[in-house]
């Protein structure tokens, strides 16, 4: 199965073409940025498509990051992503980029609460925490730093994701063992490229996972009566 991979949700425009049970993809390509996602995204693909034999024509499935992450980067890379799919007539899948966080922690070597954490600003982070063997010790959410220490216990905690410095400190005040494993500002695209392959995409829908409400909302008392 070749998969291609599209992550705009956080601080990168970013995407890869992965052949499932490969280490390495064909090609990836990740822009670091906050804005402009929707002008980077498009040549980007382009660029990917020309260094894969077969260019889009060979896909199998194409995998999109549905959130938490930002309201205009979410609805960029999934609808290039439901584009795609509908031209190529292939499948495609969400990714949670909390989960694709989650995933190199997991296989790795140490252990620990395997701990995703993506700054929400304002002094809430979104959060989920797995301990080894699979349960789910919190489920994805918006929270404050202290809440999520008081959620995941006496650690140790081990930390991936934008706002993983800031909440192992928290965690360190608290008494906490933590571990810092990857501070990066968003996830590895080979991560989604793989997890996308293991997705059921009956399961797996292309939808927005957002977490929390707009920051922009309508001013009930400015609202125009109608007639």
């Amino acid at each position: 199965m070749r998969v291609l991979a599209i992550d705009t949700a956080l601080g990168a425009c970013s995407a890869c073409i992965l052949q499932a049970g490969e280490t390495v993809p064909l090609a990836a390509e990740s822009i670091p940025m906050e804005r402009g996602h929707a002008e980077a995204l498009m040549p980007l693909l382009d660029r990917l498509s020309a260094q894969v034999e077969g260019g889009f024509e060979s896909l199998d499935r194409v995998a999109v990051t549905v959130g938490p992450g930002s309201y205009t980067g979410l609805r960029v890379g999934i609808s290039a992503a439901r584009g795609i799919g509908l031209a190529a007539g292939i499948p495609v899948v969400g990714v949670a980029t909390l989960s694709a966080f989650l995933a190199p922690l997991m296989v790795g070597d140490r252990r620990g609460l395997y701990t995703a954490a993506i700054d929400a600003k304002h002094g809430h982070l979104y959060i989920q925490a797995v301990a080894p063997g699979g349960r789910t010790i919190i489920p994805p959410g918006l929270m404050t730093y202290r809440e999520a220490i008081r959620l995941l216990g006496s650690g140790p905690i081990l930390i991936a994701g934008s706002a993983a410095p800031m909440l192992a400190a928290e965690a360190r005040i608290q008494g906490v063992e933590a571990h810092v494993s990857d501070a990066a500002a968003h996830p590895d695209i080979a991560w989604v490229a793989r997890l996308g392959a293991l997705a059921d995409p009956a399961q797996a829908l292309p939808k927005p996972l957002y977490l929390r409400d707009p920051d922009a909302k309508p001013q009930d008392g400015a609202r125009i009566a109608r007639q």
